[in-house]
């Protein structure tokens, strides 16, 4: 890497790319009921529309990002989202059920090109701004997360699912021709065999402990992230809220506001406080979950409140997501990408959890032990971190 640091176009690109190729795992969530309905799978089974997207992209995680310590990193890119560009156009033409979960499958498979620009970011930067760097590229990350099931309703509303797909796979493939021309080329020192590079995902895990313990912090922030976006929609559709398609995409919207958290975050872990700001993100994530319940009044207040829940959430998710990223970058450019890799695999397998469990819990115990499960998730991981917090000050008494 030169001395030269990333300059803030290229920041720019990079944080755009990411937030357009995630949003592709993305679009289906809000469109499950249209797409059932067209492909003919029952309802029984159309919770596999996201499954098998979110398995796609774990696989991809632990089996493909890895190659971004292998392979030279803008040919990996690029090959991914040209993958990924098809899969969207076999969604936007699938008229059975297969045909979209195959299609489902490769989507997820493909968008895990994003976890390689992310470290090419880091890469790019100098130690000084690594953080704040991560942190805008996240943000554009988080916001393609937040802007896609918006997005993807209100296109379907105005026109259909069908060309929401398409629509997307021709986004991806100009992020794909455009970051071929705009990155450097960046060929990774291993030359050991992909077996090998494989077998030390496990050694890694085993031998970081930082690695674990910020997979850990995020399992719970992200899993609680996953319950709120999958029970608060079904309660602002209910008789206590009454909203419509297009006003949950508006409340949708307003929540992404929480993702200016990240650049902040970034800049805070740059000067040395990420022990303390991990406290405030989880922190923020037990705060989102209380308001709704300790705030009762008229349906306009709790809907105020609600929105507020989520800017807050959202702030906390973003904010731990950059000093995860931060605190494992600085490990070592040389295995930037398989860290990488199994940390968001390991985060992601929480967010599956957390949506599985909230749906359950809501449907069959209601909206306040939905709450209280988001809640706990969040709760349990600052736990753990008071676990660290008096590592460290054990280890400066001993200093002193």
């Amino acid at each position: 890497m030169s001395n030269k640091d990333i300059s803030p176009g290229m920041v720019t690109l990079l944080a755009s790319a990411t937030g357009l190729i995630v949003a592709s795992l993305y679009y289906a969530q809000t469109l499950v009921g249209p797409i059932s309905a067209s492909t003919g799978l029952s309802p029984a089974a159309a919770g596999l529309i996201v499954t098998l997207t979110q398995i796609g992209y774990c696989i991809g995680l632990l089996f493909i990002v890895p190659l971004g310590d292998l392979l030279e990193n803008r040919r990996l890119i690029f090959t991914g989202l040209l993958f990924t560009s098809a899969m969207l156009v076999l969604a936007a033409i699938s008229s059975s059920a297969w045909m979209f979960l195959t299609a489902a499958l490769g989507i997820g498979l493909g968008s895990v090109a994003a976890q390689i620009v992310v470290p090419f970011a880091a890469h790019l930067s100098q130690e000084a701004t690594r953080g704040v760097t991560v942190g805008k590229v996240v943000s554009g990350l988080l916001l393609g997360i937040m802007l896609s099931r918006p997005a993807a309703s209100l296109i379907a509303d105005a026109t259909s699912w069908h060309v929401v797909f398409a629509g997307a796979a021709l986004v991806v493939l100009a992020v794909a021709f455009v970051l071929r021309a705009k990155l450097p080329e960046r060929m990774p020192n291993h030359h050991i065999s992909y077996p090998k590079l494989m077998a030390s995902l496990w050694q890694l895990f085993l031998q970081t402990p930082v690695l674990r313990r910020r997979a850990a912090y995020h399992a719970g922030l992200f899993g609680s992230f996953s319950l709120f976006w999958t029970v608060t929609p079904l309660m602002l559709a209910s008789p206590a809220f009454h909203l419509s398609q297009t006003g949950i995409a508006i409340f949708a919207l307003v929540g992404m506001a929480g993702a200016v958290a990240s650049p902040i975050a970034g800049k805070l872990a740059d000067q040395g406080h990420t022990l303390m700001a991990t406290a405030a993100a989880l922190l923020l994530g037990v705060i989102g979950f209380a308001l709704p319940m300790l705030v009762p009044g008229s349906r306009n207040v709790a809907l105020g409140v609600l929105v507020l829940a989520s800017i807050v959430l959202d702030m906390g998710v973003a904010a731990n997501l950059v000093l995860g990223q931060r605190a494992i970058f600085s490990l070592g450019a040389e295995v930037r990408s398989r860290l990488n890799g199994v940390y968001f695999a390991l985060f992601f397998a929480g967010g599956a959890i957390g949506s599985a469990l909230g749906g359950w819990i809501y449907a069959t115990h209601g909206w306040h032990a939905a709450l209280l499960t988001g809640m706990a998730f969040n709760a349990i991981a600052l736990l753990y971190w008071v676990s660290e917090y008096l590592t460290h000050a054990s280890q400066r008494k001993v200093v002193v």
